[in-house]
């Protein structure tokens, strides 16, 4: 039997739309996926349009998602799309993902996940229910080194970890004019981003990051967030100290009124023995540091790594690879669940190194918390999930 490429269809991520072209480009990246159909805008015509300028066939671009996720249920099983990438704005994130779920399609979706909490909780039921698979694109997780950080964690090479510091800068939104356009207007919108837009956006990223290296859960905060820039009605700025469940403290910084930043994403991990440290800007280096011991420079495709390291590593050393290759990772990660669950194997998230719901859940709840911490005058909150 002919191996087929695993059928992608894509919500959202029309013309203009900066994050959808980056989905695209990541999945067709290791030539596993094909994007075979889409509803790329909320307005039909815009939608229609958007899926002929990706030269999709004309009954293969339309102009609702309910519309896809219902002709593509009536395809043969070797025609219709596997999975739908989600890459709407937040509030339309979880009606999207149902209404794909209880067609009986794959959801690869951006994050955060939800528009709230609750709506994890409850897209975990129907993933349950509909036993379909979900993943979500913590891109930060795909890179190499990030893997191989987290390998030597586990392997306890640093000792038992002492101290995380993970920051996530951005300068694009200390300018006020920038609000009315495409991508910062829901942003700073909470009918539209929910009940954060600094992190929600980009600090769930870093709080993923550190618990994801860690192997450690966060298990308390103590958070000041705030907005920067006058009138806005969302946070754009904010530090958070944080307990994690292996006794650790850490510190999150996020912010996106930080002049000057592009996406500066750096994680420092301590422990007894050693530390690391990796910027995102700089993804191709790990630096191993030691007390009593001269630093080690850990570069990608140089000496031995664990095979999630190997596995994410496409060029030989000296070949940068950056954003875009991370990101793919996790499509090519997805893809090989899909077969996997399609030939009726083990196919759990962990098995595959894909963030999904557990990820999901965890970072709807960081944003609520980091929020409600923020607004109180206690100083400590605990960390959890009501039902988990």
């Amino acid at each position: 039997m002919l191996k087929q490429k695993i059928r992608m269809g894509m919500v959202g991520g029309g013309h203009g739309a900066f994050i959808g072209a980056v989905h695209r480009m990541a999945a067709n990246l290791d030539g596993q996926i094909d994007l075979v159909c889409g509803a790329f805008s909320s307005d039909p015509a815009r939608s229609v349009e958007s899926g002929q300028a990706l030269f999709l066939p004309d009954p293969r671009c339309y102009p609702s998602y309910q519309q896809m996720f219902e002709q593509e249920a009536q395809l043969p099983p070797a025609q219709r799309m596997q999975f739908v990438a989600i890459v709407t704005p937040n509030h339309m994130h979880f009606p999207v993902a149902k209404a794909a779920l209880e067609a009986g399609f794959h959801v690869l979706s951006d994050k955060p996940a939800t528009f709230d909490l609750a709506e994890a909780l409850q897209l975990a039921e129907i993933i349950k229910k509909t036993g379909r698979l979900y993943g979500l694109t913590h891109t930060y997780n795909g890179y190499p080194l990030i893997k191989q950080a987290k390998h030597l964690v586990a392997q306890n090479a640093l000792g038992n970890v002492t101290k995380v510091v993970v920051e996530y800068h951005q300068g694009w939104l200390a300018d006020k004019s920038n609000d009315a356009g495409k991508q910062a207007s829901w942003r700073i919108d909470p009918s539209k981003a929910g009940i954060s837009c600094c992190m929600g956006d980009i600090g769930v990223h870093a709080a993923n990051l550190a618990e994801y290296v860690t192997g450690s859960h966060i298990s308390a905060m103590c958070a000041d967030l705030g907005a920067v820039v006058p009138g806005r009605l969302l946070d754009d700025d904010g530090s958070i100290f944080l307990r994690f469940t292996n006794g650790a403290r850490g510190v999150l910084l996020a912010s996106q009124i930080a002049v000057g930043e592009e996406n500066a994403l750096r994680l420092r991990v301590y422990g007894e023995k050693a530390s690391l440290d990796w910027s995102q800007q700089e993804p191709n280096t790990l630096v191993m540091k030691f007390n009593t011991l001269p630093s080690q420079i850990i570069r990608t495709g140089v000496g031995e790594f664990c095979a999630n390291a190997q596995t994410a590593t496409r060029t030989p050393a000296g070949h940068p690879e950056g954003y875009l290759e991370a990101f793919a990772n996790i499509y090519k990660n997805f893809a090989a669940q899909i077969s996997a669950f399609e030939a009726g194997q083990a196919c759990d998230n962990s098995l595959f190194d894909t963030p999904g719901i557990n990820e999901a859940i965890r970072g709807m709840a960081f944003i609520e918390q980091s929020v409600r911490a923020s607004q109180s005058e206690q100083k400590w909150h605990t960390f959890s999930i009501k039902g988990q």
